[in-house]
């Protein structure tokens, strides 16, 4: 199962002992994604993980966020942890790929590359733990339901921190359309806080030949979508980044029937807290007086998502230096945020630490039976690139190794 070292690639900073076992690395990657798992089912992903790890003679937790694992990993005498945390959880999306290793669960798929950060914080175990060029714990923290179930926050309520004391945490995620060999670092606000919502405008029904007689909720939903759209451009501040999408309609039954009622629904983005109070706020001035104006009654409930991803200034210039030491200074580029949430906020909110992302390319890397779709996050198309396995596993191993350094 090992491969011959590319001397090319012991000179970019790759560990080559990493680098010779990529090929059981991505075998396991593409059983993985062969076999996803939603949101707190990941018992398969979980069970594989966890044998792994006690395999190599990690001490192993199980059931922390009702499917989460920790490996833990001590060297030395040093009383400092630190915390590096993976994803395993995959989207309710029916793959488009034909290729031998896709899904074999219609309707699941690892469209986002869980598959790969699972399998890049497992190489980087297995080689911390044969090695333990480092002083201190590492906690390896496989978490469950990052898309949409908050399993980050399951399993700091699960006593993560507590059970698991540190002072530091770290993620990392591939970025589609970041060239292979080039990392992604930043401080401060790098994903944004999302909150949900759903209106509900309520007319009164009546024969589409005869609207005089009833109460249209249609018309007035539009006026209520076209006025939304003005709060970020004339209520906030032009400075402050904010997203408001409408993302359903469901309104009626019949062509020839004006309905009693409908319901829209979608999503708010910021990196600000007292944004997302401004744009709850008008909408909700919005949906009443529109529907007042027009003789109706309307309702708007919001359900609150993630927060906004927060990188320490500090653990991202640390972060930055490790990367520096692998691939190049000119190939760690300056972290754009990004309108997309993340559960790892959680853990942010607890720890200082740092969220970056790694290239996974423009899709290049596809199998000819991939999609028809582009790479991207969250596609029926997508494919996590393998040829940056060992790059992720050597960066963790290199943050550990810096983060506890053995004193000389």
């Amino acid at each position: 199962m090992d491969q011959v070292t590319n001397p090319a690639e012991a000179r970019a900073g790759l560990l080559p002992e990493i680098v010779a076992e990529t090929a059981a690395i991505q075998e396991f990657r593409r059983d993985i994604h062969a076999h996803p798992e939603l949101c707190f089912e990941e018992l398969r992903t979980a069970e594989r993980v966890a044998e792994a790890l006690q395999a190599w003679g990690i001490c192993v937790h199980r059931g922390l966020g009702k499917t989460g694992v920790v490996g833990t990993i001590k060297a030395g005498s040093s009383p400092s942890a630190i915390g590096l945390r993976a994803d395993m959880d995959a989207l309710p999306i029916l793959e488009q790929n034909g290729f031998a290793h896709a899904s074999v669960y219609p309707g699941k798929m690892h469209a986002c590359g869980h598959d790969g950060h699972t399998a890049m914080l497992l190489a980087a175990a297995r080689y911390l733990a044969r090695h333990k060029n480092f002083d201190g714990t590492v906690h390896l923290i496989f978490q469950p339901a990052e898309e949409g179930g908050g399993g980050a926050d399951a399993m700091i309520k699960d006593g993560l921190f507590e059970r698991f004391p540190m002072r530091a945490v770290y993620g990392m995620h591939n970025w589609p359309g970041i060239p292979v060999g080039q990392f992604a670092v930043g401080e401060g606000p790098v994903m944004a806080a999302f909150d949900t919502f759903r209106v509900v405008i309520r007319g009164k029904g009546c024969h589409a030949a005869l609207p005089h007689l009833g109460l249209d909720p249609v018309p007035v939903s539009a006026q209520i979508i076209t006025a939304f759209q003005t709060i970020l451009t004339r209520s906030a501040n032009p400075l402050d980044s904010g997203v408001l999408s409408v993302t359903t309609v469901h309104v009626g039954e019949a062509k020839n029937v004006i309905a009693d009622s409908c319901e829209m629904t979608g999503t708010l983005r910021t990196f600000s807290a007292d944004l997302m109070n401004l744009i709850q706020q008008r909408m909700t001035d919005i949906v009443k007086h529109t529907c007042l104006a027009h003789g109706m009654t309307g309702d708007i409930e919001f359900t609150e998502g993630y927060p906004a991803t927060v990188n320490d200034p500090q653990q991202a210039e640390l972060c930055r230096r490790v990367m520096a030491g692998i691939v190049g200074k000119e190939n760690v580029l300056r972290q754009q945020p990004v309108m997309g949430a993340e559960d790892f906020a959680y853990m942010l909110q607890q720890l200082p630490g740092c969220y970056c992302f790694i290239g996974n390319g423009q899709g290049e890397h596809r199998l000819p039976a991939h999609g028809l779709g582009p790479c991207t996050l969250h596609n029926a198309s997508y494919d996590f690139n393998d040829e940056i396995l060992p790059l992720g596993a050597t960066y963790w191993v290199k943050l550990v190794e810096s983060c506890l350094a053995v004193a000389e």
